[in-house]
């Protein structure tokens, strides 16, 4: 008897110091007061949050001191952890909610080690259900935000949706080995810097990262010596393990699908969805995988795009009224925040939907001042455009920078409506070895109207004049036919509309693809040298605007070689590993006539 009640003693000492231990893993901060503009805050900032492995999530929490009942909450899961964002729960505050943010682990007050990516689907999770647990909790979360903190989003529902999370607000969303690092199989250099910035410490390194003339000089300095990407850290001094790392799994393997939803895992993501995205926004990528593969895996996913000529930046908050040198349509300028909270009003207090989602997919028409609104992204578009790539002049001259004609002017050649030669073709050489002459920089747009175009040692080809005013909505499709000497090449393809004042007005940003990998994002198929094969297009960025009577549409090809993604040598081998000593003979596309595009217009 004595034995046992030592025993149970014994259990309940160790039952005491476990609730001790949780008590220490998750202190309990009490809220300080804070007033602002008549406003009077409940703040707690130091909160840290257990994860089921024991690591712990620094979190910010900001309740309105009048609220008495319990009460939705809004959560920021982000890793750019910055002193300010006590201010941005505020604003979810001030609009009646639960403001928090959270950190990816290791940032802000987390003492664990900084680990992007990774650990995002259950550390979001368990943010959440601690969310739910809390007394000021109605049981109620939506998440929002942009770029990384769009990921974490998808992160958090991969596996399930936790009971009480009961929409997310994606904007420009990262989709980590979709549209980013690399997008269809290219890997872009502007993430290296990355990793130091998020991951040097707690915080953010903003003084490393915003060093724009060091990242210049070891792009140049990479170019220029061709060394393998994969040396870029030894060749700037600074180890970058993750982006090594990265550069293991060029493939969509299981290193990238654990960390998003993929295929299958749409299939139970019933929770409403409103993402943003802008025809500039290199994030779109990102946000069109999502849209499409929830579309496909789930029937019945409410699914909400907003899109417009919006950037990055502009699409995750409020965009400037001048886009990239482009005066917007002032339909366009909307407070894209204001909208969120309006959907989280809709979603979490039963009030109207916003206006503006009169569809599921809700889009501008640039140069008509108008929103459209499409049910899905196939029916934003009426009819097709099909063009053909013709080795013909059309006899048009053009400005064009880096180009082979006279005194800087060139010709472009014909986009055909009838199918063409398929066995025509133009020839373009790419010398890998040659370092004095990129073949096209396209990489930083700086503007979305110009007076000429960067072809380099590419081709134009055009359209005869319109006689009638039509939109031009969605993403072009189609299949490039090409025979290289090589086993593999990357290409870039643009599409303009050159107005009848013979100015090109950049519908998108380029869409840039691997040729072996577009076939299939799971396996690399590399190419038979010298044998003619078709190259279907990955995920093309949509776009929408009115095509002016007079206008011709213009597109540009070209194969890549600058100082600003991964080159490919065509060996074959790890693009990564490969180096300038691979180059050996140069490049030789044929691009044949039966090469085609289909372009989604809407014709009334």
């Amino acid at each position: 008897m004595k034995k046992s009640i030592s025993k149970a003693c014994s259990m309940a000492v160790l039952a005491l110091c476990f609730v001790a231990s949780c008590k220490e893993q998750t202190p309990v901060q009490t809220p300080r007061t804070v007033t602002e503009n008549g406003t009077t805050y409940l703040v707690q900032d130091s909160v840290l949050i257990a994860t089921q492995d024991g690591a712990k999530i620094h979190a910010i929490v900001v309740r309105n001191a009048q609220n008495e009942e319990p009460t939705p909450a809004v959560l920021f899961h982000t890793i750019y952890a910055r002193k300010s964002d006590l201010k941005r729960a505020k604003v979810a505050a001030d609009h009646g909610y639960v403001g928090v943010v959270s950190y990816t682990r290791g940032k802000g007050l987390s003492p664990d080690s900084i680990i992007p990516y990774k650990h995002e689907t259950t550390d979001t999770y368990a943010v959440i259900d601690w969310i739910s647990k809390q007394d000021w909790s109605n049981q109620k979360v939506g998440m929002y935000g942009g770029s990384y903190v769009g990921f974490t989003q998808w992160a958090a529902i991969k596996n399930k949706v936790h009971p009480a999370l009961k929409t997310i607000v994606p904007s420009v969303s990262a989709a980590p080995g979709i549209a980013e690092p690399m997008e269809n199989g290219v890997y872009f250099n502007f993430h290296f810097p990355w990793h130091h910035y998020v991951s040097n410490n707690k915080y953010l390194d903003t003084t490393l990262y915003y060093n724009g003339q060091r990242w210049q000089d070891l792009n140049m300095e990479w170019f220029q010596r061709g060394v393998a990407y994969n040396a870029m850290d030894s060749l700037d001094g600074l180890p970058n393990p993750q982006f090594r790392e990265r550069l293991l799994h060029p493939t969509i393997d299981t290193y990238w699908q654990d960390l998003i939803p993929y295929k299958a895992d749409f299939s139970h993501i019933n929770i409403p969805v409103l993402a943003t995205t802008g025809y500039y926004d290199g994030g779109q990528i990102g946000t069109q995988y999502y849209l499409r593969e929830h579309a496909k895996y789930n029937k019945n996913a409410e699914h909400y795009l907003v899109i417009g000529p919006y950037t990055h930046f502009g699409a995750q908050q409020k965009p400037d009224a001048r886009v990239l040198g482009y005066d917007i349509d002032s339909v366009a300028q909307i407070d894209i925040t204001e909208l969120i909270f309006e959907w989280f009003d809709y979603v979490m207090k039963g009030e109207a939907k916003p206006t503006l989602l009169q569809d599921k997919i809700n889009y501008e028409v640039m140069g008509a001042n108008k929103w459209e609104h499409a049910p899905s992204l196939g029916q934003m578009a009426n009819d097709t455009l099909n063009y053909y790539l013709s080795n013909q002049r059309s006899g048009v001259a053009f400005s064009s920078l880096f180009g082979t004609g006279n005194n800087g002017e060139d010709i472009h050649y014909t986009l055909s409506e009838q199918p063409e030669d398929p066995n025509a073709y133009l020839e373009q050489t790419i010398d890998f070895s040659d370092r004095s002459n990129p073949t096209w920089n396209s990489s930083g747009w700086r503007t979305i109207i110009t007076d000429s175009l960067m072809v380099g040692h590419g081709f134009s080809f055009a359209t005869e004049p319109f006689d009638s005013d039509f939109e031009l909505n969605g993403s072009f499709g189609g299949e490039i036919s090409v025979s290289i000497n090589k086993k593999d090449f990357d290409y870039k393809v643009v599409l303009f509309e050159q107005t009848p004042d013979g100015k090109f007005f950049a519908l998108a940003l380029p869409y840039v693809g691997r040729a072996s990998y577009v076939r299939d994002r799971e396996h690399r198929q590399l190419l038979t040298p010298n044998e003619k094969t078709k190259l279907p297009f990955g995920i093309v960025r949509m776009t929408s605007k009115k095509i002016s009577k007079g206008s011709r549409l213009v597109v540009v090809i070209n194969g890549v070689k600058d100082p600003f993604t991964e080159i490919n040598y065509g060996t074959g081998k790890k693009v990564s590993e490969e180096t300038i000593k691979d180059a050996q003979e140069p490049l030789i596309i044929k691009w044949y006539g039966d090469s085609y595009l289909k372009i989604p217009v809407n014709k009334d």
